[in-house]
């Protein structure tokens, strides 16, 4: 069968490398065979979690270099199914509220059994705190980043937000679409001139012409970028090297993608964007 054309959901400009030229081809070529098989978007969520489980296992033999491998290996089958899962959501129309949640279980669930697999085998009190530090660093950067895709996205698509959404579903659904929305509420400025302007899919191109930069840089905060540090940090031997990188420096490109994502909607909120797209905008204002 040939696979489906791609959907179009993920820019390119912003997408990490080894999406591009690892992960998601591999999801898009194992499309076809499942769509062929009627193999639903929630069975590949959990065989990704199966993969993310024997991942955390084999990392926790990490002071062997070959168990290491496996569980990157693992890890990157598991980052296979998390994009084919919502291919085969999406070519079905299937997606779902219960779909979306079970993708951010598993998603979630995989780096807390393999944060946990190397906190149990540092064995120490700091190893402990450490590893739950980074993991709280790692919940609220990815929420923040996929609120800033999904931002990215809808734009790009030429589509205002008309007013800030509220989270709903579960209540641990509810707080992590909270921390991913909270800056919706800072951008309003933006979305307001966005919805005003005359020509909202050309002010939506320029926008995402501006903020591909910032998003490159805040691509950094994927979880592919995680995997290679996990694996990278077990063969130099100190898994504790991983979570010092994830309280850190990915804290810190969090912060300052969040700036620069900022800045780059205050120059079209005053108006440093071309003239005829702005022309309606600058009439509502008068």
């Amino acid at each position: 069968m040939t696979p489906p054309p791609r959907d179009g959901s993920r820019d390119r400009r912003i997408e990490d490398p080894s999406n591009l030229y690892l992960i998601h081809p591999a999801s898009h070529a194992l499309l076809p065979l499942a769509l062929r098989h009627g193999v639903s978007a929630n069975a590949v969520s959990l065989a990704g979690l199966a993969c993310g489980t024997v991942a955390a296992f084999a990392y926790a033999q990490w002071h062997d270099p070959l168990m290491a491998l496996v569980g990157l290996a693992f890890s990157v089958a598991w980052l296979v199914a998390d994009g084919l899962d919502g291919m085969i959501a999406r070519a079905t129309r299937t997606a779902s509220a219960l779909g979306r949640t079970l993708d951010g279980l598993c998603d979630h669930g995989v780096f807390a059994l393999i944060y946990l697999s190397l906190a149990y085998t540092v064995g120490t009190a700091g190893g402990w705190a450490l590893a739950i530090a980074a993991g709280a660093c790692h919940a609220v950067q990815s929420s923040l980043y996929e609120g800033e895709r999904a931002r990215f996205h809808r734009r790009a698509r030429g589509e205002a937000l008309s007013s800030v959404p509220v989270p709903t579903g579960p209540w641990l659904v509810r707080v992590y679409d909270s921390v991913a929305g909270s800056v919706d509420r800072i951008s309003m400025p933006f979305e307001r001139r966005f919805g005003v302007a005359e020509d909202r899919a050309a002010f939506g191109a320029a926008y995402a012409a501006a903020a591909v930069p910032v998003m490159r840089l805040q691509s950094l905060l994927t979880a592919n970028v995680r995997v290679w540090t996990i694996c990278l940090a077990c063969l130099i031997g100190n898994p504790r090297i991983f979570w010092w990188v994830e309280i850190g420096p990915l804290s810190a490109i969090c912060l300052i993608g969040l700036i620069r994502h900022r800045r780059v909607e205050r120059r079209f909120v005053h108006g440093q964007a071309p003239h005829s797209i702005l022309l309606s905008s600058e009439q509502g204002h008068s």
